[in-house]
């Protein structure tokens, strides 16, 4: 992310744990004005061009992004506007094989000269790059599509609703809060869209219309007379949708120790609850240290997912090419290979996907012409896979890349990235309350919290947003000032049960970094409600 982005979202005074994960931002354009993108026979126009150019100039393989972003931001405290941003950044993208290595060229001017020129410069680049070559690019081989398009599903275009509704409901969100109890609330919400374009000489002319929407607020309550304060944050997922998930229905409701959602959010509702819960938390005793056996609600399970499992079977990772935000991984090729290599117990299925609605994954293709999948990493507990595109798929022996590429934006050269990393639900019929009636000692936590891991994703600890402890098989009460720490493969070998799939929910990150320079994108992770048993809780308040 560029400085400049980093200083312009700063006025929005968010927390510091939200400004880290705040987007990359273009020219601002003006609110509630979003003029119609390029014809896509003239972008199949601007694609030829760029591809003969570069075989022109001796590409043996070339490809290009006709990209433009849409980013829309709304940051709101208490009964004020903190920021409207609405921005749009296009370009093009042009990426290349020459002389057996890559090279890769942008421009934002989209004349037939400078795409012509920057498919040169991209042929330039590669053949000096290939000065210090030692193996040649070795693609999976891909078919060419020809002439296909792929829309994410939306009832709604976000950015049809006009800013003033949003910031009416943001308001509203902060005002219920403090309705309730609230000392204080933030409240944003970031809508993107992505308008991208891709060609190659494999013969794909790929037009894609990809929505993502983060609805979010913060809310805290200061305790006057000790001066200590708690929060809760929203408990509702970022998503591939559109500005339906923002019309509450009584259906998508999942009714536990607090209300949780599926396909719609109740913004408001969930605000009055926060302030409720952060209230109530004041008076929560604090944990006892120790082993107990956990309920992991998928608000919460998602996020150990994420760092535990999808961070660790990126391949690129897994070779020591990627190091950046939080090292390398332990799941070696050799574990792999050896084709038992004991990741989790034997319930403990996870999948690559990026092909779920409403995940923030899901595109019809990635940025290398790939149709999207869906794939096993882990299988019966046992290693079986990784994450790789074209470029890594022989080195793990595969026919074809499993569509993982990605980038952030038209000017970024695309490599992998998450897709979409799910637990899959159990297959015996099994509900939340049926999983903790068979806890004697137990939390059942629900929300994501601070969390940490180290550079090879082995050792880790989480917290949360709501941790109520289980005694007997029932709920006592609410405690506090708990986090969670195993390593990975004793954390998921103490999974012994899992809901099935009418429990199962989506979270996720929007802004996960990875790279140098770095890049972000939008990923989701699903789960039903899972149990691990005898894992280390600590308390956090306490003082050495």
């Amino acid at each position: 992310m560029k400085r400049k982005d980093f200083l312009y979202l700063s006025v929005m005074s968010f927390t510091a744990a939200m400004l880290a994960k705040m987007p990359v931002f273009g020219t601002p354009i003006p609110n509630d004005v979003v003029l119609p993108g390029l014809d896509v026979a003239i972008k199949k126009r601007m694609a030829d061009v760029a591809l003969n150019a570069a075989k022109s100039a001796g590409a043996t393989y070339a490809d290009i992004r006709i990209q433009r972003t849409l980013n829309q931001n709304i940051a709101t405290r208490e009964d004020k506007v903190q920021n409207v941003g609405n921005t749009e950044t296009s370009g093009v993208g042009i990426r290349v094989i020459a002389n057996g290595c890559w090279g890769f060229a942008a421009s934002s001017d989209i004349s037939n000269e400078s795409i012509a020129a920057a498919a040169k410069q991209a042929v330039q680049i590669a053949k000096v790059n290939s000065k210090i070559l030692k193996q040649p690019v070795q693609l999976a081989p891909q078919k060419g599509y020809g002439d296909v398009s792929w829309k994410t599903p939306i009832e709604i275009d976000a950015f049809s609703v006009p800013i003033k509704d949003k910031i009416d409901l943001l308001l509203k969100v902060n005002d219920t809060a403090l309705q309730n109890g609230a000392s204080f609330v933030n409240s944003a919400m970031f809508v993107i869209k992505e308008e991208k374009y891709f060609a190659s000489t494999d013969g794909s002319y790929i037009d894609q219309d990809i929505h993502r929407l983060w609805p979010i607020f913060q809310v805290t309550k200061i305790d006057k007379a000790s001066g200590k304060f708690q929060t809760r944050n929203s408990l509702g997922a970022p998503v591939g949708m559109g500005y339906e998930y923002l019309t509450p229905k009584e259906s998508e409701k999942v009714h536990s120790q607090t209300t949780l959602y599926r396909n719609r959010y109740d913004m408001i509702e969930d605000a009055k609850l926060a302030a409720q819960q952060s209230t109530a938390k004041h008076s929560a005793k604090s944990i006892e240290p120790g082993k107990y056996d956990l309920v992991l609600d998928p608000t919460n399970l998602y996020l150990t997912i994420h760092e535990s499992a999808g961070h660790p079977s990126e391949l690129d990772r897994v070779l020591g090419y990627e190091a950046n935000f939080a090292g390398t991984s332990f799941l070696t090729l050799d574990k792999w290979k050896s084709g038992k290599f004991n990741y989790g117990s034997n319930l403990v299925n996870i999948v690559g996907d990026k092909v779920q609605p409403g995940s923030l994954g899901a595109v019809g293709y990635d940025d290398e012409g790939v149709g999207a999948k869906k794939w096993d990493i882990i299988k019966d507990g046992v290693l079986v896979n990784y994450q790789a595109i074209r470029d890594q798929a022989h080195i793990i022996g595969l026919q074809e890349s499993q569509g993982c590429c990605y980038a952030q934006s038209w000017d970024n050269v695309q490599f992998q990235r998450m897709p979409n990393i799910s637990l899959q639900p159990g297959k015996k019929p099994m509900s939340p309350a049926d999983m903790i009636k068979n806890v004697e000692k137990g939390i059942y936590i629900i929300g994501d919290g601070s969390y940490s891991i180290d550079q090879q994703r082995y050792n880790f600890q989480f917290s949360g947003q709501l941790f109520y402890e289980i005694k007997n098989g029932e709920i006592t009460g609410m405690v506090k000032d708990m986090a969670y720490q195993s390593n990975t493969q004793e954390f998921w070998n103490s999974c012994t049960a899992i809901c099935d799939e009418k429990d199962y929910r989506l979270g996720g990150t929007f802004f996960d970094g990875k790279g140098q320079p770095a890049q972000i994108s939008s990923v989701s992770h699903g789960a039903s409600t899972a149990r691990f048993n005898g894992v280390n809780v600590i308390n956090t308040s306490r003082k050495i």
